[in-house]
């Protein structure tokens, strides 16, 4: 055991690190990507809506390694996109990217459930005073749309943490990548390699978990 954790215990931090990472920019995108396509969803513009449900629906119900595979082969290899010249730090933005397009789906449809929380005359009583429909989504329906959806988001993030694992099928450095390695290297101690990674990845989400339970808490519509 000593022999693994001298060899295992000093990559840790980078590798978790590296998940970190993957989870804050993929969410930060996420979040953006997600409100897009959720204010597409309620548009009154025909076009829009059609391309927001098309595309949930099609990406949703895409299994995430192929979207990962997806933006490796075809996004770089295919099609010539590079975030950097070094390998390691392009893969880790293809990756990103891959999880922003899959996880804004279900951002989409946990707003579109706060929408269903927001009193339906608010909106129309804002309209009557001459607001746009991005006025009324964006300073009436969408604020408290988010307030009453904190907890979900939650789980939603709790998810991608977990997710990032797949990162790994295209070389990213993450947790996961290094618990292959390390049973490749010590078969014999497998069990141990996966109960070290399992409870790094636990520290993360029951973290999230904490946090955004309280803010739902704290910031929460009560009605």
């Amino acid at each position: 055991m000593s022999e693994l954790w001298d060899n295992m215990g000093p990559q840790l931090w980078p590798a978790f690190w590296v998940t970190l990472q993957l989870t804050f920019w993929s969410a930060l995108g996420a979040l953006i990507w997600g409100i897009a396509l959720a204010g597409m969803r309620v548009s009154p513009v025909p076009v829009m809506r059609g391309f927001a449900t098309t595309y949930v629906n099609i990406v949703r119900n895409t299994p995430l390694t192929l979207i990962i595979l997806f933006c490796a082969i075809g996004l770089s290899y295919n099609l010539g996109v590079t975030f950097s010249s070094t390998l390691k730090t392009n893969n880790f933005w293809l990756a990103v990217v891959g999880f922003i397009a899959y996880t804004a789906t279900f951002v989409c449809e946990t707003l579109r459930s706060g929408f269903n929380t927001v009193p339906i005359g608010q909106a129309e009583a804002a309209r009557s005073l001459g607001l746009s429909f991005t006025q009324v989504f964006g300073r009436i329906v969408l604020p408290q749309a988010l307030r009453a959806v904190i907890g979900p988001l939650g789980s939603v993030l709790i998810a991608l943490t977990k997710n990032t694992t797949i990162a790994s099928a295209i070389g990213v450095a993450e947790a996961s990548l290094l618990m292959k390695s390390e049973i490749e290297t010590y078969s014999d101690q497998l069990f141990l390699i996966f109960g070290i990674i399992a409870v790094g990845f636990m520290i993360i989400t029951l973290t999230e978990g904490a946090v955004f339970g309280y803010l739902a808490k704290r910031f929460g519509v009560k009605r």
